[in-house]
């Protein structure tokens, strides 16, 4: 398989070139890169979140307050939280289009600001508009699924509603943002990444962490609709709108992707490496329990998570950790994390040493650490 052959070319983790000397902490890699573009880019999106229409719908939510509808907690972590960076798809989109620059061969003649050009700016912050409109429609909850001690089933239908109307209120002025750049073939490329992360966003919610048909090889098609897409094509169409080549468009897609995969291996694989985390839930549709699956079998699969069930017919997580760990699902995990960080360092060898490339390598590097 694909990942087979990926893993055999970059060897053993410890060969990798994340052992050279790099930032350990996300959040610090992600502060040091705000100050190369000009300003923290949590405030992206402030023009749009403090409108009078959104203002409304945030007099509404807090009607849930006591509830635990999910939309709360994303209305909390909006723009920052203690340990995401929640703008980073705005951020990468920026820092590219500075380390890229203007295009020797076909210049445009409009004022840069830091590097920057406006349209690059405006779409950074369309960027971050729909992925932080997808994050309020993922935040409708399941009423099929729901208790009493959610909170009242007519304060849950409310907060779908709220989900729905914030979400859709964010993407409508994504895509009036995005015809304002007046670049057919950047509405086109975003379009398709709404499309791709609404087929993605679909296929989780459809999915069955039990199916035996989930592989590495569908994990990562998956995680690519619903994670990798949008910064990738986000990445591709800030050269667009510089008017550098097709080269530059792929090599800047290419980061996109690789730097998306890996972020979301990291932290698929946080509740198995990170000290301190033996009593963390996980999801039975992460990578590294894919990898686990696809090692021991779809028939000794089911009996592990039989011997994981308690009393009361619940996981225990902590004893399913256990068994997952005895086998090679997570360093193979860890294998795939490293390979999409190289290829992320590898598509930014082209572009001319800067601050900005400095920056995106960085992050790059920043993905093996835990």
């Amino acid at each position: 398989m694909a990942w087979r052959s990926r893993l055999s070319y970059f060897g053993l983790r410890h060969l990798s070139i994340f052992s050279n000397p790099s930032p350990s902490s996300w959040t610090k890699v992600v502060s040091d890169a705000e100050k190369i573009v000009g300003y923290p880019t949590s405030f992206m999106s402030l023009r749009c979140l403090l409108s009078d229409e959104l203002s409304n719908v945030a007099m509404h939510v807090r009607k849930l307050v006591g509830t635990k509808h999910p939309l709360l907690n994303t209305a909390r972590g909006f723009v920052y939280d203690s340990r995401n960076n929640l703008q980073m798809r705005g951020l990468v989109v920026l820092l590219m289009s500075k380390a890229a620059g203007p295009s020797s061969s076909d210049p445009i003649h409009d004022s840069m600001v830091s590097g920057i050009y406006p349209s690059q700016r405006n779409l950074a912050e369309i960027t971050e508009l729909i992925h932080t409109a997808f994050l309020v429609h993922r935040g409708i909850v399941n009423l099929k699924e729901w208790t009493n001690s959610d909170g009242p089933l007519k304060d849950m239908q409310f907060g779908n509603k709220m989900a729905v109307l914030s979400g859709d209120f964010l993407l409508a002025n994504a895509c009036t943002g995005l015809a304002q750049l007046n670049d057919t073939k950047v509405v086109e490329l975003i379009s398709s990444a709404i499309g791709d992360v609404v087929q993605g966003i679909y296929h989780e919610s459809s999915g069955s962490a039990e199916e035996d048909s989930l592989t590495v090889a569908s994990w990562e098609d998956q995680a690519f609709l619903s994670h990798g897409a949008l910064l990738a094509k986000s990445c591709q169409a800030a050269m667009k709108l510089a008017r550098h080549n097709t080269e530059a468009q792929n090599l800047a897609f290419q980061y996109g992707k690789h730097l998306a995969l890996g972020h979301k291996l990291n932290s698929e694989l946080q509740p198995f490496v990170k000290s301190g985390s033996e009593g963390a839930v996980f999801h039975l549709d992460s990578a590294p329990v894919v990898f686990h699956r696809q090692i021991v079998g779809p028939e000794r699969w089911q009996q592990q998570l039989k011997q994981a069930q308690n009393m009361s017919r619940q996981i225990d997580y902590t004893k399913l950790r256990g068994l997952i760990k005895m086998e090679r699902g997570v360093s193979q995990a860890l294998d795939l994390c490293s390979y999409h960080g190289n290829k992320a360092l590898e598509a930014m060898k082209c572009f001319p040493p800067s601050d900005a490339r400095s920056a995106l390598e960085n992050m790059a590097c920043a993905l093996n650490k835990f």
